[in-house]
């Protein structure tokens, strides 16, 4: 463990340069914040997801109530995402936003793949980086 060395500010100029939690893929992501609704832009080769950008801070108020750590359970939109994973949360009726966070039909999921390095990057929690089953917890 340990923080996630980002390169890059977080703009569309100059994305944040990240891995995956298990080190296998490289992404960049950025704040969109003149985007109805603000977004979390995170381009993964050719491929656009968008995230609504208060996940991170409605990710990190649940990690701080929870308080221990938490499975990521990434999965795409077409797949269950695991119970009591981030991704689950990030799909729920009873979040926050009453549903998915992810803003782009068809590539809805993932959310547990792609926001914990750019939450970890910020300073706002710790997450794994092991082959499979990473967790992540409140910082």
């Amino acid at each position: 463990m340990g923080k996630t060395k980002a390169k890059g500010s977080g703009t569309r100029q100059s994305p944040w340069v990240l891995k995956t939690p298990p080190g296998t893929s490289e992404f960049e992501a950025y704040r969109d914040e003149a985007a109805d609704p603000p977004a979390l832009v995170v381009q993964v080769g050719k491929t656009e997801v968008r995230y609504q950008l208060r996940g991170l801070d409605d990710l990190h108020a649940m990690l701080k109530r929870h308080g221990d750590w938490m499975p990521l359970g990434s999965a795409d939109e077409q797949k269950p995402a695991a119970e009591g994973t981030v991704e689950a949360w990030a799909r729920s009726p009873k979040n926050p936003v009453g549903g998915w966070y992810g803003l782009k039909k068809g590539l809805r999921g993932r959310f547990g793949m792609y926001v914990p390095p750019v939450m970890e990057a910020l300073g706002l929690a710790e997450v794994e980086h092991q082959p499979r089953n990473n967790r992540m917890r409140a910082r």
